[in-house]
């Protein structure tokens, strides 16, 4: 087992550090939320340990500019926002392990927590590994994302004013994401695999309303092209095979996110979509471990409420862990093995 530090303050702001059998707190996941609950705890003398995977920063490490991000006017490179973030988190005294969770024990006390090749106890678990929004998986939709190709309407839709915009899905999302689009560009087209829509009778009517949005039916897009940025896609018919090109600006992709919740199915509560059950988007089914972000927020899934809720759960773990330290003190602590 691998042996953590806790900080102990030493007076005038300075830290030193005890020995300790096991981690307070292990947040996995840094997005937004897991990295802003690491600063939150390290501030609060928690000493955290992030691990951030191997592809670390989740989703706006695949988004060019940010512009609806609070505290910069001029916009910002999703990149270099999520540096900026693990930078902070850093400065107060989280350690961040780029490597992945491979398995996670909650059913005994210390909580388990597989990484690399190590094995991690802690007092507390924070899940913030997001949601991964899914991809056609075409020739050409790799190299051009962030360049035309997307999935975020509303991180991304401001950039193609004027421009024709074309929008994959049939579902509720894909609606959405259609009418926001019309907000900037000249005109949308939604294309769909089928000859009906699955999303619900007043998003489709909106939708088909709309005298911005056209539609194509029974059709998919197979292929992305563009030297620099995205110029056109190739559509296949479902019902003829006919293959044909078609001039667009922008392609924004919304087929649904899948949550990362895959070595977590048998330890928390999860819907039938795979998300993390929590009431209030912050505690789990097991106490002292909590979620944040995407991978509960099945709504909303933008980097400030997914900061706002890794601000929460640091707070709630903060708490649980006082109460547990109160219980230590009082010689009230149950057994390792009860929950």
């Amino acid at each position: 087992m691998r042996r953590g530090g806790a900080f102990a303050a030493t007076g005038e702001g300075g830290f030193a550090v005890e020995p300790s059998d096991m981690e307070r707190l292990i947040i996995i996941g840094s997005g937004p939320a897991g990295l802003t609950a690491a600063i939150y705890a390290a501030r609060a003398n928690l000493a955290p340990v992030v691990f951030a995977g191997y592809q670390y920063g989740g989703q706006l490490m695949l988004t060019t500019e940010v512009e609806n991000f609070p505290g910069f006017p001029n916009g910002i490179l999703g990149p270099e926002l999520m540096e900026s973030f693990r930078t902070q988190a850093e400065r107060f005294g989280s350690k961040i392990e780029n490597v992945d969770v491979t398995k996670v024990d909650f059913s005994v006390r210390p909580f388990v927590v597989w990484a690399g090749d190590e094995r991690y106890e802690a007092d507390s678990v924070i899940v913030a590994t997001g949601a991964s929004a899914r991809w056609l998986g075409i020739p050409g939709e790799e190299g051009l994302r962030g360049r035309g190709v997307s999935t975020c309407a509303t991180c991304d839709g401001a950039f193609f004013k004027e421009r024709h915009i074309v929008v994959v899905g049939g579902g509720d999302s894909a609606m959405e994401e259609a009418l926001f689009l019309t907000r900037f560009a000249s005109k949308v087209t939604v294309i769909h695999r089928r000859a009906s829509l699955r999303a619900s009778k007043i998003m489709a009517d909106r939708a088909l309303a709309h005298p911005k949005i056209d539609f194509i039916w029974n059709t998919a897009v197979v292929g992305a092209s563009g030297e620099f940025h995205l110029e056109s896609l190739t559509l296949e018919n479902l019902l003829t095979g006919a293959v044909s090109t078609f001039a667009a600006d922008a392609l924004f992709i919304a087929i649904g996110h899948d949550p990362n919740t895959k070595i977590f199915a048998g330890q928390l509560e999860l819907d039938p979509s795979r998300y993390i059950v929590s009431p209030d988007g912050v505690h789990t089914n097991v106490p002292g471990v909590f979620v944040a972000g995407d991978v509960q927020d099945i709504r909303y899934k933008q980097a400030i409420t997914a900061a706002g809720m890794g601000c929460k759960a640091s707070l709630e773990a903060e708490k649980y862990l006082e109460e547990l330290d109160a219980e230590r003190a009082a010689g009230g602590l149950v057994s390792s093995g009860a929950l």
